[in-house]
C-alpha cells in the first residue's frame, strides 16, 4: 500500500520514515507533503492508500483536508489523524468524517504499526470479497450467455446480457482457442486447465471495458480448450478497424504473452443476441471444416464456405458415387471411385478452389448419410468426428491416399452406426464414471477399453441420458461433492480436490452452474 506523509515540521516527517519498516508490513512512502493543499493536489495525480497527517499545518490543516477528500470522493482514502493532547476534541470532528482512527503524539511505533495493520487487513478482507463477488458474477453471467448460445433461452437470459454487456446490432461468436499439438509435449487436464484460465484472464485484461464479452468455457466438446468471445461491431469501428484487423490484432497481443500457439474460429455474423446461437452453431462447423482446409491461425466463417467463386468444378457424379461406395462400405470401391475422382480434377486442372468445392460436396454428403441412419444423430459431433478421425499427420493433405484412407474409416463408422449396441455397453460406461468420476477420464479413453468407436459412443450416450459425457461427468463430480459438503466437514478446497478438480476456482463455478449456489451456501443452508 502506498501511502502519504503530511506535516509541516521536517523532522516529524523525517521520524515518521523511519520510526516504521514499512516495507515489512507491506508499504511504502509514496510522497511527503508539508501541508492539506500539497498533499491533496499530490493525492489528485496519484495513487494512494493511507494518509498519515498532522492537524495544525498552513494553508489546509489536518481536518479540512479530510473533510475535501471525502466531499471530492476519495471514499476509500484511508486517513489517519495524528493530534497532541490539547487537540483531542479537535481530532475527534475527523471521526464524523471518516478517518481510520488517531493517534496522539509524540507517536509510538506500535501503535501507528498496529492501526496500519489494522487497515490492512480491511483491505484485504474487502478485496476478497470484492473477488467472490465478480466470480459470482461472472459465473451468473457465463450461465445466462451458454444458454443464449445453445439457443435455449427466455427474456431473463436476454435482460441480464443486456445489463452486462455493451452490445449492438450486429454480433458474432467467436472462439479463441490455444492448440496443444500432439508433435509438442503433451499436458495433463489440469496443466491444461491452467493454461486455459490463463488464455481467459489475458483475453478479459486485452478487452478491458469489455471483458464481460469474454466467456471461460463454452464448448460442448471435452477436448476443446475454448474461450468465448462475443463481438460487438462496435469493437472495431470505435478503433477504426476492419473486423479482420481488430481479430487479427488481439491474436497478435495474445501471442506476444502466451506460451501456445493459438487459433480464432469466428462464426456467421448475425442480428442481435438473441440469434447468437446461429453464430456459435458455424464456429462448431468451422472446427469440423479445418480438417478440409489450410491451417490458419484466423477463419471467418464467410470466408470459409464461400465455393465456385474461382472458377472451382463440381466432380458431382464421381463424388456420388464414392458417397455410395462409402454407404455400402465397400473398401475396393472406395478405393476406386477416389482414383476416378482425382483423374477427373487432374483432367479438369485442379485448383485450390476445386479441391475445396469438391470436399465441401463430399463432406454434406457424409453428413446426410450418417443422419439417413439415424435422425437424432447430431450434425455438429459427426462434423466433429470427420476432422478429428481422418486427417492424422504425415498424411499429405488432399492426395488421393489421405481421401481413401478418410474415406474408408467413415464407411467402417456408418457400419457401426447401423449396429445395435448392447445396453451391457453404457452400463459397463456407468460403472467407469461411478468408480473412477475423480479421476482424469475421458470418453476416447474409455471407448478403446470398451473396444467401441468414441464417436458413436458419445452419441449413443447422449440419446439414452439427454447430454454430453464431458456434461453426465461434470454433473456427477458436483453431485458427489454435494453429499460431501453434507456429510462431512471437509474444506471446499479438499473436496474440490476428491471429486476430480485441481482448480477450486472451477469447481466453483461448476457448482454454482449447477446447483445455483456457492458450495459454502449449500452446505449451510442444508446444515441449518
Amino acid at each position: 500500500m502506498k501511502v502519504l506523509l503530511v506535516d509541516d515540521e521536517p523532522f516529524i516527517l523525517q521520524g515518521l520514515r523511519v520510526l516504521i519498516d514499512w516495507k515489512s508490513i507491506g508499504c511504502e512512502i509514496a510522497a511527503t507533503a508539508p501541508n492539506g493543499s500539497d498533499a491533496y493536489e499530490y493525492i489528485k495525480n496519484n495513487h494512494v492508500d493511507i494518509v498519515v497527517t498532522d492537524i495544525k499545518m498552513p494553508e489546509m490543516n489536518g481536518i479540512e483536508l479530510l473533510k475535501k477528500l471525502r466531499e471530492d470522493g476519495f471514499n476509500d482514502l484511508e486517513v489517519i489523524i495524528l493530534s497532541g493532547y490539547k487537540d483531542f476534541e479537535y481530532a475527534m470532528q475527523g471521526l464524523k468524517y471518516g478517518c481510520a482512527g488517531y493517534v496522539l503524539k509524540p507517536v509510538e511505533k506500535d501503535e501507528l504499526t498496529s492501526l496500519i495493520m489494522k487497515i490492512s487487513n480491511k483491505r484485504n478482507e474487502l478485496i476478497k470479497e470484492s473477488i467472490k463477488k465478480e466470480s459470482m458474477e461472472q459465473a451468473l453471467l457465463a450461465r445466462h450467455v451458454i444458454a443464449v448460445l445453445f439457443g435455449k433461452f427466455d427474456e431473463k437470459n436476454i435482460e441480464y446480457i443486456n445489463a452486462q454487456m455493451r452490445l449492438s446490432e450486429n454480433v458474432r461468436f467467436a472462439s479463441i482457442e490455444f492448440i496443444n499439438s500432439y508433435e509438442s509435449e503433451d499436458y495433463d487436464e489440469n496443466e491444461i486447465r491452467q493454461i486455459h484460465r490463463e488464455l481467459y484472464e489475458l483475453c478479459e485484461e486485452l478487452l478491458k471495458d469489455d471483458k464481460n464479452h469474454v466467456v471461460f468455457d463454452t464448448s460442448f466438446d471435452q477436448n476443446s480448450n475454448e474461450i468465448g468471445l462475443i463481438m460487438c461491431d462496435y469493437m472495431y469501428n470505435d478503433l477504426n478497424m476492419t473486423e479482420e484487423e481488430y481479430l487479427i490484432n488481439l491474436k497478435n497481443e495474445i501471442l506476444s504473452r502466451f506460451r501456445l500457439p493459438i487459433r480464432i474460429l469466428a462464426g456467421k455474423q448475425v442480428k442481435g443476441i438473441n440469434n447468437i446461437s446461429k453464430s456459435y452453431s458455424t464456429v462448431r462447423i468451422l472446427r469440423s471444416f479445418e480438417g478440409f482446409r489450410p491451417k490458419k491461425e484466423i477463419y471467418f466463417y464467410e470466408n470459409e464456405v464461400q465455393i465456385n467463386q474461382g472458377g472451382g468444378v463440381l466432380c458431382k457424379q464421381n463424388i456420388d458415387e464414392l458417397i455410395r461406395a462409402i454407404e455400402l462400405n465397400s473398401h475396393k470401391d472406395i478405393s476406386y471411385k477416389v482414383t476416378e475422382l482425382f483423374k477427373e480434377m487432374s483432367r479438369l486442372g485442379i485448383t485450390s478452389e476445386t479441391i475445396k468445392l469438391n470436399m465441401d460436396y463430399l463432406l454434406f454428403g457424409l453428413i446426410h448419410l450418417a443422419t439417413s441412419q439415424d435422425d437424432q444423430v447430431n450434425q455438429e459431433e459427426i462434423l466433429q468426428y470427420i476432422s478429428e478421425s481422418s486427417f492424422h499427420e504425415g498424411i499429405l493433405r488432399g492426395s488421393s491416399e489421405h481421401l481413401s484412407e478418410f474415406a474408408i474409416e467413415y464407411a467402417e463408422y456408418l457400419s457401426q452406426l447401423r449396429k445395435n449396441v448392447s445396453v451391457s455397453v453404457l452400463d459397463e460406461l456407468e460403472n467407469e464414471i461411478k468408480n473412477n468420476y475423480m479421476k482424469n477420464i475421458s470418453l476416447k479413453e474409455l471407448s478403446a477399453k470398451l473396444y467401441i468407436n468414441s464417436s458413436y459412443l458419445g452419441q449413443i450416450f447422449k440419446k439414452k441420458y439427454g447430454m454430453s459425457f464431458k456434461d453426465y461427468l461434470t454433473v456427477y463430480r458436483i453431485n458427489e461433492a454435494a453429499l460431501l459438503l453434507v456429510e462431512t466437514e471437509e474444506k471446499i478446497t479438499k473436496i474440490s480436490e476428491m471429486v476430480g478438480y485441481k482448480d477450486n476456482d472451477y469447481f466453483v463455478r461448476k457448482f454454482i452452474e449447477i446447483k445455483g449456489c456457492t458450495p459454502s451456501k449449500y452446505r449451510k443452508n442444508r446444515n441449518d
